[in-house]
């Protein structure tokens, strides 16, 4: 199989400004991206997250690398523009892929964020 470039989006929101709400909003955001995508850490290019203005207790790649994954992984995390109307307390993924395609590409839009592309709804199936 031929080498692929690709990539990947998600997003989720945290239920509160803390450093806890954070890390778990970005855990079950990146677990479900693997699962869901077959990818390991050897697969991924860069990870780049962004978060709302009103994330400001923790940085979202650095929940990440508290997973344990990650940790040769080149992350980097972005503030997303302030816009009027935005969705609160979101948490944005993009990974590149680097690897044969298994699949067509999951995405994964989780808590709040499924509002964002509904289309892409997978919280029936993880019953949040």
């Amino acid at each position: 199989m031929e080498e692929m470039i690709y990539s990947i989006r998600g997003a989720v929101t945290a239920d509160f400004d803390s450093p806890a709400s954070i890390d778990e909003a970005v855990k079950l955001m990146m677990e479900e991206l693997y699962k869901r995508n077959h990818i390991t850490d050897s697969d991924i290019s860069f990870i780049l997250f962004s978060q709302t203005i009103d994330l400001k207790s923790r940085n979202a790649a650095a929940a990440f690398r508290a997973t344990g994954r990650g940790a040769a992984v080149p992350l980097f995390c972005v503030q997303e523009a302030e816009i009027a109307g935005s969705l609160a307390r979101v948490i944005r993924v993009l990974v590149q892929i680097n690897h044969p395609k298994k699949s067509e590409p999951v995405m994964i839009y989780l808590k709040g964020a499924a509002a964002l592309r509904p289309d892409l709804n997978i919280e029936e199936e993880l019953d949040l």
